[in-house]
C-alpha cells in the first residue's frame, strides 16, 4: 500500500477530531515511514509534545448505543477477545518499561518518559471504554482490568509473561545489552510492532467498515499514532545495538524463536469472522507486520525462523 505524502502529513499533524476522520490504514503505514532513516530520539520526543491528546475529550455516548443496539453478541465477544489483551498490555507496560531506562542512552531515556505517559493515557482510555461502553463496573482501574481478564487470549499471555521475566532480569542488570536486545525484541518488535498494530488494524477496520464505535475509533486511532513513535524509537534502539555489535542478532533470533513457539501452541479459538476477518488473513497480517519491522532494522531471518513465521497461528484462546 502506498500512502501519499499529503495524507501522511495529515496524520502527523491531525488533532483528536481529525484522527477520528482518518483512515486507520494510513496510520498503520505512518508507523513504517521512514524505514531507511529512523528518526532520532529527540525528534520523536518533540513529535510527542505536538501530538499529545486528552482522553477526557472523547465522547462515548454513540458507542454505547452501538454496543447495545447495533452489534451482535458474536461481534461483541470477538471484539472483547481481541481488544482485552491491549487493555491489559497498556497497564503492564506502565509497570515494566521503567527498568529499561537505566541502561539506555540519555536521549532515549528522555523519550521513554513520554512513552510511559502515553501508556498511562491509553490505560485510562480503555478504562473509560470498558466502563462507559461495555458496562463493566468497579471502583478503580484494577477492578475494570480484573473484569476484562476473562476475555484475554493466550496470544497475549505468553509474550507478556516473557516480558515480565526479562523485566526482572533488567532490574538486576540494566546494562546487559544481550538482555536489552531480548527485551526490545519481545516488546518493541513483537508486542508493539506485531500484536498491537495487528489488533489496532482488526478492531479499527471493523469500526470503520461497519460504521460503529466512533469514540473508540478516535481514541484508538490516536493510540495507534502514539504507537508509531514507540515502534520507531524501539526500532532505532534495536538498529543501534546491531550497529554496535552485529552479533546481538542472535539474541533477536533466539527471542523470536521463543515467541513464535508460544504462538504455535493452540488451545481454543477466537472467531475473527464477526469482525470481518478470516484466520488466514489474520495470520498474513501478523507475518507482514513482523517482516516490516525487521526490514526497518535490516534483519533477515534464517530458514527455520522464516518457516515459523509462515506458519504462525494467532488464534490461541477466546471467550
Amino acid at each position: 500500500m502506498t500512502v501519499s505524502d499529503t495524507r501522511l502529513a495529515r496524520i502527523e499533524s491531525d488533532d483528536l477530531a481529525g484522527l477520528g476522520r482518518a483512515d486507520i490504514d494510513d496510520v498503520i503505514e505512518y508507523v513504517h515511514v521512514p524505514t531507511a532513516r529512523l528518526p532520532g530520539y529527540r525528534p520523536l520526543y518533540d513529535r510527542y509534545l505536538r501530538q499529545r491528546w486528552n482522553v477526557n475529550d472523547l465522547d462515548f455516548a454513540e458507542d454505547r448505543a452501538d454496543w447495545t443496539g447495533r452489534m451482535s453478541d458474536e461481534s461483541r465477544n470477538s471484539f472483547l477477545s481481541i481488544a482485552s489483551g491491549f487493555h491489559h498490555g497498556e497497564r503492564q507496560v506502565e509497570a515494566e518499561l521503567a527498568p529499561l531506562l537505566f541502561g539506555v542512552p540519555e536521549d532515549y531515556k528522555v523519550f521513554l518518559t513520554s512513552h510511559l505517559e502515553d501508556e498511562a493515557r491509553h490505560t485510562v482510555f480503555f478504562d473509560r471504554f470498558y466502563r462507559e461502553v461495555v458496562g463493566l463496573e468497579g471502583d478503580g482501574i484494577m477492578d475494570i482490568l480484573d473484569a476484562s481478564w476473562p476475555f484475554i487470549q493466550e496470544t497475549f499471555v505468553g509474550p507478556f509473561g516473557l516480558l515480565a521475566y526479562l523485566t526482572d532480569d533488567l532490574r538486576r542488570d540494566p546494562y546487559d545489552k544481550h538482555l536489552q536486545m531480548k527485551y526490545a525484541t519481545t516488546y518493541m518488535i513483537w508486542i508493539e510492532g506485531v500484536l498491537a498494530l495487528s489488533v489496532m488494524k482488526i478492531t479499527l477496520n471493523y469500526a470503520r467498515d461497519f460504521r460503529v464505535l466512533p469514540g473508540f475509533y478516535t481514541g484508538f486511532t490516536a493510540t495507534c499514532r502514539d504507537e508509531a513513535r514507540h515502534v520507531q524509537a524501539g526500532m532505532r534502539f534495536v538498529r543501534d545495538l546491531l550497529t554496535e555489535d552485529p552479533a546481538y542478532v542472535r539474541d533477536l533470533h533466539d527471542t523470536l524463536r521463543t515467541l513464535l513457539t508460544m504462538s504455535a501452541a493452540r488451545s481454543s479459538r477466537v472467531y475473527y469472522e464477526p469482525l470481518g476477518w478470516s484466520e488466514e488473513r489474520v495470520s498474513e497480517l501478523f507475518g507482514s507486520q513482523l517482516r516490516r519491522k525487521l526490514a526497518m532494522v535490516g534483519v533477515s531471518l534464517p530458514e527455520d525462523l522464516d518457516e515459523m513465521v509462515a506458519s504462525v497461528k494467532p488464534t490461541l484462546a477466546g471467550g
